[in-house]
């Protein structure tokens, strides 16, 4: 039986917005919310948050979560690189594959991590064509890049449809086995499949607008669901 367990990477600090991670989001904060997301996913067996402040393990483990205190050198952004952090956090982890989910993507819900895992199996482990999952969202959009001359005449204007098919990854969730975490000292590896989710899953909160808007639209969501079995009632 293939053991796939849930990691939380958690620091103290945030250089954008103050203690990010535990900011009020829906009944709790963006922590526990994300806890409780993982532990309704059947295939996961374990929720593991790793983190520098006690008072994020406190959280994790009154959520059920198993915790693992990280020293500051793996916690401060500048000790460390990011994959020498990822590296300490899974090395001594009991699992065979590992769901990277940052809980700054509070609308990437149970539903997608069910989805990212059954893509994950169908497409990496049974296929073995890629060696890892990445959430992304498609972005095609009028990008130029200033230092270079526009590849079209100026008096002709390209359809959104025909604009180049991009993808900006996610913070929603990574999947990857620990053999690969350890290889390439990254939560996803060099061939990684594509998982595409949708505009309001996708929201990654970096500022305060963001997290807002992520608090709008989910409680528009809820909203609308109870709306929806009542109806159905």
């Amino acid at each position: 039986m293939q053991r796939v367990i849930a990691v939380i990477a958690a620091r103290q600090g945030s250089q954008r917005l103050k203690n990010k991670n535990i900011l009020p989001f829906d009944q709790s904060n963006l922590l526990i919310h994300k806890i409780r997301q993982l532990k309704k996913v059947r295939e996961i067996e374990r929720v593991v948050v790793s983190s520098d402040s006690s008072l994020m393990l406190d959280m994790a483990e009154k959520e059920g979560a198993e915790v693992q205190k990280r020293p500051l050198e793996y916690a401060d952004e500048r000790s460390r690189t990011f994959g020498e952090v990822v590296s300490w956090i899974v090395k001594d982890l009991n699992a065979d594959h590992i769901v990277w989910a940052p809980c700054v993507a509070p609308l990437c819900d149970e539903y997608v991590f069910q989805q990212a895992l059954k893509a994950y199996y169908e497409h990496v482990i049974f296929s073995k064509y890629y060696d890892s999952l990445v959430t992304v969202k498609v972005i095609r959009d009028y990008i130029w890049d200033r230092k270079k001359p526009l590849n079209y005449s100026l008096d002709r204007h390209v359809p959104s449809q025909q604009l180049p098919y991009w993808v900006s990854v996610v913070n929603g969730c990574f999947i990857s086995s620990k053999q690969q975490i350890l290889k390439n000292s990254f939560c996803y590896g060099e061939m990684p499949y594509f998982l595409e989710i949708d505009k309001f899953s996708a929201i990654d909160i970096d500022d305060e607008f963001d997290l807002e808007y992520a608090r709008f639209v989910y409680e528009r969501r809820r909203v609308e669901k109870i709306s929806r079995e009542r109806t159905d009632d």
